[in-house]
């Protein structure tokens, strides 16, 4: 099974809003940590909980309506 599926679309995101790890990590109403969002950024395989959580923290940094076809181009 591929684990690494290279950078991701949430790393332009991020980059367009200005956005670090911390900054998500802080929006986040539910536990993540700078290591999940690192690993998203990074491509590495997420399990479909810890993708949903670094959606919902994106989009409470952002104050946009992404979905996780937006920031992820895996499954």
């Amino acid at each position: 099974m591929q684990r690494d599926f290279g950078i991701q679309p949430i790393a332009k995101i991020m980059a367009d809003h200005n956005l670090v790890p911390h900054d998500l990590v802080e929006a986040s109403e539910g536990v993540i940590t700078h290591k999940m969002v690192a690993r998203a950024v990074k491509g590495r395989w997420l399990t479909r909980n810890v993708k949903t959580k670094v959606l919902n923290a994106l989009v409470a940094a952002t104050m946009q309506d992404y979905k996780l076809e937006d920031i992820f181009n895996y499954r």
